[in-house]
């Protein structure tokens, strides 16, 4: 295990630029994640997805879920900028602003910037998610009904209503009186839906850029900024390597790219400016929804790892998936990332276990395999390959310290970093922020 001196959390590196992203189907606990080393960050950006990902913080025994909001939004001298990549829902990204500001967290347009490019999620793009999962019948893909995937297809096809439209009244009527013809035709005569009203919209969205209008900018050129003024900048992604619409398991993902590279078209930066990208990866796997799922426990202890780890979508509720860690998903996720360390979440709900399994290979067609098949039939028949560990029944929710852990508890997260091939920089040992253990600081010294 290469375990180097404890970090202590107020101590402050030289500037860095860091992605933190997901290396499962998401629900890894990024959100506590971004927030625990906030503290020692400029700058907090998401770059890409929607109001379909959900970020649970647990801060002074409140529970926080955001949706749109970066996870630093908690700490008062944060920065936190929602890039160009991502698809707003205007009403939850007001709702999310007016409860943290019920709760005395004020959110100046000094501390919350939003891209003027991102794009804008209409009542229509609502509409038609829900009508095409409905039509499909049992063989929906889970969608959260957000009307991501259809945002996402106007803004591919060039006929999308960004933040900066809703600025100008004159402007956004325009363009919505010529997309609500496209759409009601299709809800009124394909999926025989509701239209949706011209009037009604142009003013409630024209409301909301009124609304948001003081928060609006430049996202690249402030990253430009911050980054020639040696700041430390933290990008958080949403969902999981394996949503991602390119390599992740489709049709069963999300309708943007997830994977760090993202982060340079999501947030308008280059490549080269990008430090160091870390992966957040669940002690266990879960997924929402459908798609293959190799490591599934379809059994009790399925149902106890959901009960124990509280696996039920902070989005819409849905309970999750659960299995066993799936090592050959984690370096798969390593290579498209380019991983230089990963921090592991949920450790706790292990405890109590008898024994543990790691899926380090498949079995398909009699073969044995060590990669995640392109095919999407064919990972649908991979059985896992186990290595099985001895469990742990010591409580680990206070411990701060490798030394103190367990010595089963040890061994679950070496086998982890010798099979993966990167260092652990944290473990997460509880829900809480104080519940961590930092191994190794990812900013520069």
């Amino acid at each position: 295990m290469r375990v180097k001196s404890q970090i202590k959390g107020g101590e402050r590196a030289k500037m860095s630029v860091v992605a933190i992203v997901g290396t499962q189907w998401g629900d890894e606990g990024k959100g506590k994640v971004v927030d625990l080393v906030s503290d020692r960050v400029d700058a907090v950006v998401r770059f890409q997805g929607g109001n379909n990902a959900g970020h649970t913080l647990v801060v002074n025994g409140k529970k926080h879920i955001f949706h749109l909001l970066p996870s630093g939004i908690l700490h008062e001298n944060m920065t936190c900028m929602i890039g160009n990549g991502v698809v707003i829902d205007p009403a939850v990204l007001i709702k999310e602003i007016e409860r943290l500001e019920k709760e005395g967290i004020k959110i100046t347009p000094d501390r919350l910037k939003i891209s003027q490019h991102a794009h804008v999620i209409m009542p229509y793009h609502k509409a038609l998610d829900n009508a095409r999962e409905a039509k499909k019948g049992s063989k929906k893909i889970g969608t959260t009904g957000r009307g991501i995937g259809p945002c996402y297809e106007d803004k591919a096809s060039r006929n999308g209503i960004r933040i900066h439209d809703l600025l100008k009244k004159e402007h956004l009527e325009t363009k919505l009186k010529n997309i609500l013809d496209e759409k009601n035709f299709m809800l009124q005569h394909y999926f025989k839906s509701e239209p949706i009203q011209f009037e009604q919209t142009l003013e409630e969205y024209f409301q909301y850029g009124k609304r948001l209008s003081d928060y609006v900018d430049n996202i690249s050129l402030l990253l430009d900024e911050f980054i020639k003024q040696d700041k430390n900048i933290m990008f958080e992604g949403a969902q999981g390597t394996f949503l991602d619409i390119d390599h992740g398991t489709y049709p069963y993902v999300t309708s943007s790219n997830t994977l760090a590279g993202n982060i340079c078209c999501g947030a308008g930066i280059g490549p080269g400016k990008i430090d160091k990208v870390v992966g957040v990866v669940k002690a266990y796997s879960t997924r929402v929804g459908g798609g293959p799922f190799p490591t599934e426990l379809h059994d009790e202890l399925g149902l106890h790892l959901r009960e124990a780890g509280g696996e039920y979508g902070s989005t819409t509720g849905r309970p999750r998936r659960c299995g066993w860690l799936d090592i050959v998903m984690i370096k798969k996720a390593c290579r498209l990332n380019g991983l230089d360390g990963i921090i592991i979440t949920k450790l706790d709900v292990l405890t109590g276990l008898k024994e543990l399994k790691i899926s380090i290979a498949y079995r398909v067609n009699g073969q044995e395999i060590y990669d995640v098949p392109p095919d999407l039939e064919a990972f649908e028949q991979c059985t896992p390959v186990y290595k099985t560990l001895p469990g742990w029944n010591e409580d680990i929710r206070n411990i701060r310290t490798f030394s103190e852990l367990p010595e089963n508890t040890k061994l679950y997260l070496k086998t982890i970093e010798e099979l993966v091939g990167v260092p652990i920089y944290i473990v997460s040992v509880g829900p809480a922020r104080e519940e961590t253990i930092i191994l190794e600081n990812f900013f520069k010294q």
